[in-house]
């Protein structure tokens, strides 16, 4: 299987399976990032849902665009790159991302993604919830 295509598995197919409830992906919209023009997200668990323990995405990067640099100071963040290529300033070091590429991104660190020439495709989690 092509990684674009488990993206869209995801995207498309994906769901949460919980003890007393399942939720589908292909029913939770997609969301322009209220910053970053080409980045949208879905955002698959919110504080709300997990009483502000974390935070769930799917993120998807246009080609050549980014997010750009920017510092949680209450959220270690974690990237799991599905598809797609770019990379990651983490701590001013540059990480390739690709797909099955895992990122840590500590607490009050500044970080920024930069999407390749065939945009980039992750999960990001945020403990506590990003808000």
């Amino acid at each position: 299987m092509e990684f674009k295509n488990l993206f869209e598995k995801f995207n498309n197919d994906g769901k949460l399976l919980l003890p007393n409830n399942s939720i589908h992906f292909s029913d939770i919209p997609w969301s322009k990032h209220a910053t970053f023009d080409g980045v949208e997200l879905k955002h698959l668990i919110t504080a709300k849902q997990s009483g502000g323990q974390f935070s769930y995405h799917l993120v998807r990067i246009a080609p050549n665009m980014k997010i750009g640099n920017h510092t949680h100071m209450e959220q270690l963040e974690t990237h799991e790159v599905i598809a797609g290529s770019g990379i990651c300033i983490n701590d001013n070091t540059e990480l390739n991302y690709e797909a099955g590429v895992i990122s840590i991104l500590p607490k009050a660190i500044p970080h920024e993604v930069k999407a390749g020439m065939e945009g980039l495709y992750l999960f990001a989690k945020f403990i506590p919830a990003l808000l």
